[in-house]
């Protein structure tokens, strides 16, 4: 039995260092802006969708510059001659049925898409357009607005995130 005991604590060990390894790569990996880039520009996201929530530009907007000036080390300027020059639109937000109980909606779904821009001014290769797409689910008893309101700190949150990894991040 004790060297079945032994046998257990080395396997936990081997697995506990490969997660450690795992996890501590992944933390220490920075967003890859290349060194030449010194300065961002973040301009307003606008609201392009059929459907507008009005606080949805300006909270995405101030929740992405927070962003790049807490995780990057690039300063963030407004003029017009910054190495980064990032524009947003929110083409999408749309509301539909995403579950079905008894005949009847159930469930939700709210999906914003943002359609992102990257003017690199140091180098043109680096220039990129990609679609940001996320999906929030949300009962469906409540409201249009009591879902915005109770969803609204996840879609600032989630959408933030996916712009930045879809700008900064190469994976």
């Amino acid at each position: 039995m004790g060297l079945f005991k032994n046998k257990i604590w080395v396997l936990l060990a081997c697995c506990s260092c490969i997660l450690a390894n795992g996890c501590l790569h992944y933390s220490l990996k920075e967003s890859s802006i290349p060194a030449d880039i010194k300065t961002i520009r973040i301009n307003y996201i606008e609201n392009r969708a059929r459907y507008v929530n009005p606080l949805l530009s300006p909270q995405l907007t101030d929740k992405l510059r927070q962003k790049v000036n807490n995780q990057t080390n690039r300063t963030l300027i407004q003029g017009d001659n910054a190495d980064y020059d990032i524009s947003g639109t929110i083409t999408d937000y749309t509301f539909s049925t995403s579950g079905i109980a008894d005949n009847k909606a159930a469930t939700n779904r709210l999906t914003i898409t943002v359609h992102i821009k990257l003017v690199c001014r140091v180098d043109d290769k680096k220039n990129k357009e990609t679609d940001v797409s996320r999906s929030f689910e949300f009962d469906a008893n409540i409201s249009t607005q009591q879902a915005e309101t109770q969803l609204n700190e996840s879609i600032i949150k989630n959408l933030s995130d996916e712009i930045f990894n879809s700008v900064f991040s190469d994976w």
